[in-house]
C-alpha cells in the first residue's frame, strides 16, 4: 500500500458528473494528505461531503493562485502533503493548476498524479469514431474559426476541443 511521504502535492482527478467516478486510491488520498487546494471550493465540498472526507480545504483559481503559490509551495517545502484537484476532471489541463505544478517541481517538489475521469478520452471513445490517432487542442481561442489551421501539417488525426459550460 502507497504510503505519504513528506513534502509531496498529489494532482488528484475527481468526478466529471457522477460522484461515484473517483477511484479509492483518490479518496483514500483526500483522506489522508494535510490540506486540499480546490480550484472551486463548493464544488470541491460536494464530493468531499459525498464521502464523509473532513480534511481542510483552501482555494486556489486563476484569481488566488499568485497568493496561494507561494503559501503552497512553502508547505510543500516544509514536509506537507497537498492534494491538488479542480472543479471536474484532472487539474493541469486548461487550468491554473499547472503553474503550481510548474513551480512545485523546480523546487524540488514530489509531484505524483493520482489518475482518474477524463472527458477528453470519454468523448473521444464514446464517439465511434477511430482512435487510433488523436491530439487534445484545450480551449480553443474564441476569435479563430476550428476549421482554420487546425492539424493541416499533421497526418490525419481526431482533434478533441474543449467548450466551457455557459
Amino acid at each position: 500500500m502507497e504510503q505519504i511521504g513528506p513534502g509531496t502535492l498529489y494532482i488528484i482527478a475527481t468526478p466529471i458528473g457522477n460522484l461515484e467516478d473517483i477511484t479509492l486510491r483518490a479518496l483514500r488520498l483526500l483522506k489522508e494528505c494535510d490540506i486540499i487546494a480546490a480550484e472551486d471550493t463548493r464544488m470541491t465540498r460536494k464530493l468531499l461531503s459525498h464521502y464523509d472526507i473532513h480534511t481542510p480545504l483552501t482555494s486556489y483559481h486563476e484569481h488566488t493562485r499568485e497568493d496561494k503559490e507561494q503559501s503552497l509551495t512553502q508547505r510543500l517545502l516544509c514536509g506537507d502533503t497537498i492534494a491538488l484537484v479542480s472543479d471536474a476532471g484532472m487539474p493541469g489541463i486548461s487550468d491554473p493548476g499547472a503553474d503550481l505544478i510548474a513551480r512545485v517541481i523546480s523546487q524540488g517538489v514530489k509531484v505524483v498524479p493520482v489518475p482518474g475521469a477524463n472527458a477528453a478520452l470519454c468523448a473521444l471513445v464514446a464517439s465511434g469514431l477511430p482512435t487510433g490517432r488523436f491530439a487534445f487542442e484545450g480551449f480553443p481561442p474564441r476569435t479563430i474559426p476550428l476549421t482554420k489551421n487546425r492539424g493541416n501539417s499533421a497526418p490525419r488525426r481526431r482533434n478533441c476541443l474543449t467548450e466551457a459550460m455557459r
